[in-house]
């Protein structure tokens, strides 16, 4: 709201308060949908490390103009339609590791509470109904446009024509039933939300009239987050103290959306990368910037991360388990700046370059300490490689996870031989080895082995 960076205060010492606005569950979700989730699953985890106590709230949008359209044009019940889009949904933001929120209440199950703002709108002259519909006075709210930065003349909710409203520029609470449509009663008539009075509602009822942090995508700043302003605080409510709002997932400069047709539904990139490379491409620019998609970024983001992982399990291999330590400075400084995730992942880069040099030196102890470094702050990102999430998960690491135990066995019969001194038995091990496709090198830290490249490279 104030278009600056400030020193976070929560209202309440210890703990933080976050609603984010999230899916409206109308249809499967692509890249562009779960960016959010990810984002502000890493703030929600950063806030968590320093020791703060999150309650973190997403909402589900379930009931929805879009929503009753898609179902009618499918001959599906709304409900029915809603709710297999909305498990889609939690199976992505699970895909890509995102945290369970706290609570992640539906739309539908809090018509009372919605009611009960519509009321006290309507009692304080901030809100009137008319032929069944209730609609928002924006002229009654001088601070309308504060967070867009609109002009209350320039302003246009992009609802049509609607006979009932005094103004144009007014906005809907509550839409008089329709026949075919859901509806519930209330004492104006029955009908369904508006859309802008569901979040508020939501809000209010989880985290009460004043909370810390909202956040969502940029495109929700208007109208979507003005109207809940408008509408808290004109009911007397504090609302949230900060709003963060995440950039776009962009190809060609659009925003992607259903209607561009140029959707990347998650099954769909996780066909051509792994889950955690997917999460890691999706934090890894500036929760503010667009993020403009190509399939060369997608498959740069992927090596960054398997280089990060490579460097993880050498240590492993070549020293020791590998626990999380404790992130660096340079990292914590860049996720206390609004969260700049590229800086903090170039201090993750940079530990590994260093731990990479040390390994080589024969430095294990350094080597070591960089690897639960980078530990710690790749768990903070969501996408710690050694997380048992990650590695159980990935058929591919379990696959790796069994040829090693193989090889090791392997490796021990080739050392026994040397040291019998049966240079046949040796060489013959490690031929076999080859033939699988499997290289020897031999170390001053002992063996160690890679896989060749199909053309035995």
């Amino acid at each position: 709201m104030t278009g600056a960076v400030r020193e976070f205060t929560p209202l309440r010492d210890g703990h933080v308060s976050i609603y984010l606005c999230g899916a409206t569950v109308q249809g499967l979700p692509h890249i562009g949908h779960v960016r959010s989730g990810v984002a502000f699953d890493v703030l929600r985890r950063w806030l968590t490390a320093k020791g703060y106590d999150v309650a973190f709230i997403r909402n589900v949008t379930d009931i929805d103009d879009k929503i009753l359209t898609k179902a009618a044009d499918a001959g599906r019940p709304w409900w029915e339609w809603a709710a297999t889009f909305e498990r889609a949904f939690s199976s992505a933001y699970d895909a890509l590791g995102v945290l369970p929120p706290s609570a992640e209440p539906r739309a539908t199950g809090h018509i009372t509470q919605m009611v009960e703002l519509i009321e006290r709108l309507i009692d304080s002259g901030h809100a009137y109904a008319s032929g069944g519909d209730v609609y928002f006075n924006v002229l009654s709210f001088p601070e309308y446009g504060r967070l867009s930065g609109h002009r209350i003349d320039d302003v246009h909710q992009g609802e049509g024509v609607a006979t009932g409203k005094r103004d144009e520029r007014d906005f809907t609470l509550w839409k008089g039933a329709k026949p075919g449509e859901p509806s519930w009663p209330t004492p104006w008539g029955r009908g369904r939300p508006g859309w802008h009075t569901e979040c508020v509602a939501m809000c209010e009822a989880y985290l009460g009239a004043a909370f810390d942090i909202h956040a969502g995508g940029m495109d929700l700043v208007f109208p979507h987050h003005e109207n809940e302003i408008a509408q808290a605080c004109a009911a007397g409510d504090g609302f949230a103290q900060y709003w963060l709002h995440n950039g776009w997932v962009t190809m060609g400069g659009e925003k992607m959306s259903k209607s561009l047709g140029n959707v990347l539904a998650i099954p769909a990139v996780l066909q051509r990368v792994r889950a955690a490379e997917l999460r890691y491409y999706l934090g890894s620019a500036h929760y503010r910037s667009m993020l403009e998609f190509s399939e060369n970024a997608l498959q740069d983001a992927a090596k960054a991360y398997t280089g990060i992982e490579d460097f993880l399990h050498r240590v492993r291999s070549r020293v020791g388990v590998v626990v999380p330590g404790t992130w660096t400075e340079k990292f914590g400084a860049a996720l206390d700046d609004d969260l700049a995730v590229p800086m903090a992942l170039a201090e993750v880069h940079a530990a590994r370059a260093e731990g990479n040099r040390a390994l080589d030196a024969g430095d294990h102890a350094a080597a070591m300490a960089q690897a639960q470094a980078i530990r710690s702050m790749m768990g903070i990102l969501g996408c710690d490689p050694l997380d048992e999430r990650w590695e159980s998960r990935d058929e591919t690491t379990a696959a790796l996870a069994a040829v090693d135990e193989l090889v090791q066995w392997a490796l021990v019969q080739r050392a026994d031989a040397r040291e019998q001194k049966n240079w046949a038995q040796a060489d013959e091990i490690r031929d076999r080895l080859k033939a699988a496709g499997i290289e020897v090198t031999d170390t001053a830290d002992g063996p160690q082995w890679s896989l060749l490249d199909v053309d035995g490279k």
